[in-house]
């Protein structure tokens, strides 16, 4: 590289650092709402109780390190507002808090929908966010230095009529070096710099009927909404083989065909833009699906990496396409959203990039409970090592991901 090109890169990562500085995030953050944090040596978690336990943001350097999550801190700073108030604003919809994951429930869209009410058309200005999984915290059951539970019951309908009565369990725990290692299954020396984090994310029927896929059925959704680099690669590993028995690779169609400069799929990898200019979103289903996600800034060497617990789907993984679905359980369950502008001349929600998993579609008897399990970790510092990392757990090199698009 030359030297006015490793010039602007430097600028653009002090800049990073600036913007997204981990302490000035959480001065922030314990301004505007209670905050829990998890520490494990230099690495920490936050959390925030009253946005559903979501983990707000994490550092590998509580000191002087970037934050990793999305912080919508106009939205946080100007708290929840009175219906009037709410009257023609998106937050009469949602409250886009930001956060680096969050619980969530699907399906989104479909009969079974639990963001549309059943007379109402998929319509953007019909669809509202459940005040489970936007405006009501959840009760801090307890926590220590590593780890924080919460738990919530509540009670939806679904587009279709059909009620569900849900107890919510959510655990967090920050990881430690060896913990991280197991999970990789590949050591790390001192050069690298990590945090990681795993939740334990529970769905259980308190009602005293079964859930059933005649009348809809809810699945636990976990979002992850990371801040956006130019330089910001998305990587899902998926399985070879013939469409007529996996399925298609990949689901590309969310918001219209994702355009070839920002997707790229080969035979068994996809690569796609986490730049935060071009709102997109991608699915991998269960057959396909390895189990792992991930994301490589070339610009500040950080290789973010999600796991969940891949588990038998008897009844498949919903379906949040906003149409009648003739198939409302042929849905993914791994999601990659890239943020930016849905339409010409309005600004964009974040720019944040998102990678996303899903529980299998929940078929409880009363009192059964689904579990979905995510573990995130970010990784920073020599690329050497994280191109080790990055070729035992994706499978490929970070000279080929910073090459794709």
């Amino acid at each position: 590289m030359n030297l006015s090109g490793h010039n602007h890169s430097k600028t653009m990562i002090d800049t990073m650092k600036k913007d997204h500085g981990f302490s000035k995030d959480l001065t922030f953050l314990k301004k505007h709402t209670d905050i829990i944090v998890l520490q494990e040596g230099q690495s920490a978690v936050v959390i925030a109780p009253q946005f559903q336990g979501r983990v707000m943001t994490s550092t590998t350097n509580v000191t002087e390190g970037e934050g990793f999550g999305w912080i919508n801190k106009k939205v946080i700073e100007a708290g929840f507002l009175s219906e009037e108030e709410r009257e023609g604003r998106l937050e009469n919809q949602i409250y886009v808090f930001g956060g680096e994951e969050r619980f969530w429930l699907g399906p989104e869209g479909g009969q079974f929908s639990l963001f549309f009410k059943p007379e109402d058309d998929f319509e953007f200005s019909n669809w509202k966010t459940p005040a489970v999984i936007d405006t009501e915290a959840f009760t801090l059951v307890s926590h220590t230095d590593h780890s924080a539970t919460f738990e919530h019951h509540c009670e939806l309908i679904n587009k279709s009529g059909t009620i569900f009565k849900m107890g919510i369990g959510r655990s967090i725990s920050i990881l430690n070096k060896a913990s991280i290692e197991n999970t990789l299954r590949t050591p790390f020396s001192e050069n690298i710099e990590f945090v990681g984090y795993q939740t334990n994310n529970q769905l259980t029927n308190i009602g005293d009927q079964p859930w059933l896929p005649e009348t809809g059925l809810p699945s636990i959704w976990i979002l992850g909404m990371y801040n956006p680099s130019p330089e910001t690669t998305m990587i899902i590993p998926f399985k070879e083989g013939k469409g007529t028995v996996l399925g298609q690779k990949v689901n590309d169609t969310y918001f219209g065909k994702v355009p070839k400069d920002y997707l790229e799929i080969k035979e068994d990898v996809l690569y796609f833009k986490g730049d935060g200019t071009k709102r997109s979103k991608i699915g991998v289903n269960s057959k396909r699906s390895k189990g792992i996600a991930g994301s490589y800034d070339a610009l500040g060497k950080v290789l973010t990496l999600v796991t969940y617990n891949t588990q038998e789907a008897p009844h498949g993984y919903v379906n949040s396409a906003w149409e009648h679905q003739e198939e409302p359980f042929a849905g993914d369950v791994i999601n990659a959203y890239n943020d930016g502008s849905p339409e010409p001349g309005v600004p964009p929600m974040g720019p944040f990039y998102e990678l996303e998993t899903s529980s299998p579609a929940a078929a409880l008897q009363p009192n059964e409970t689904m579990v979905h399990i995510q573990t995130t970790m970010h990784l920073k510092g020599d690329e050497h090592e994280l191109n080790t990392i990055a070729k035992a757990t994706l499978g490929v090199s970070l000279d080929v991901i910073i090459k794709s698009l």
